[in-house]
């Protein structure tokens, strides 16, 4: 900042005064790092979604998990304000689309930009593009896909757009929230921990049924959400993740 002028009261004689601020001004990349640090160590999560989104132009934002798109229900989606029955009529479109991606696909299409068209039957607000944005990325163990609307004749940038993906992977682990959904990887409850012990072990369903003195359907259920927790498909893959993260 150039130091201002002032009259010396005694005489005529001008001399420079002390500028009043000195600190140097952060640029704008630096001050939108500064309020996403904020609203994620807050667990403001849409909070930091709507900043990106008016970062890149996007006019709505919906953060899913993709490891959980194939279970029933929208518990897969993190934070969105797109219209609710939009969300519900793509839910089974985006878990089609996933199950058939291979591992290599979905590995190599991390923070790669896709462009995909909402089905005719599918209701958008008014002057919203029926193409939508979807970038993936992985934050952990956890595969999320953040989808991007825009107005139409939006002029995209795909340098912005991998930004906006690495950046949206920057709030989320910043994320101190304990409810967070991206966050419920390791949130076993005891009978959960006892059940994923005894398949280690080697043990069928109706072996712990018997061992824990529950029904062979419950050792199931716990099963079933040990596998969704820990995003792993297999007994197999849940035996391993258990391995890796010393939880028997």
């Amino acid at each position: 900042m150039d130091a201002e002028l002032s009259e010396d009261k005694i005489g005529s004689k001008r001399a420079p005064a002390v500028a009043a601020d000195v600190t140097p001004r952060l640029s704008s990349r630096d001050q939108l790092i500064r309020k996403l640090a904020v609203a994620s160590q807050a667990g403001h999560m849409s909070a930091s979604l709507a900043v990106l989104g008016d970062y890149v132009g996007a006019s709505h934002y919906l953060l899913a998990r993709y490891d959980l798109v194939q279970e029933r229900g929208l518990d897969f989606v993190v934070s969105s304000n797109w219209p609710f029955d939009l969300v519900r009529r793509l839910e089974s479109e985006i878990s089609a689309a996933y199950s058939r991606s291979t591992e290599l696909e979905k590995c190599l299409s991390v923070l790669h930009p896709k462009f995909n068209l909402l089905p005719d039957d599918a209701h958008v607000p008014p002057g919203i593009s029926r193409q939508y944005c979807s970038l993936t990325l992985g934050v952990g163990r956890t595969r999320l896909a953040l989808m991007l609307l825009f107005a139409d004749n939006f002029v995209l940038s795909p340098e912005l757009l991998r930004e906006v993906g690495l950046l949206t992977g920057y709030c989320i682990s910043l994320s101190t929230r304990k409810t967070q959904k991206s966050e419920r990887d390791f949130e076993l409850t005891e009978r959960e921990l006892e059940c994923l012990f005894w398949i280690a072990e080697g043990k069928t369903s109706d072996e712990i049924a018997t061992i824990l003195g529950i029904s062979r359907n419950t050792i199931n259920n716990y099963i079933t959400s040990v596998m969704r927790k820990t995003a792993t498909k297999t007994r197999s893959e849940a035996i391993a993740f258990a391995v890796r993260n010393n939880l028997v």
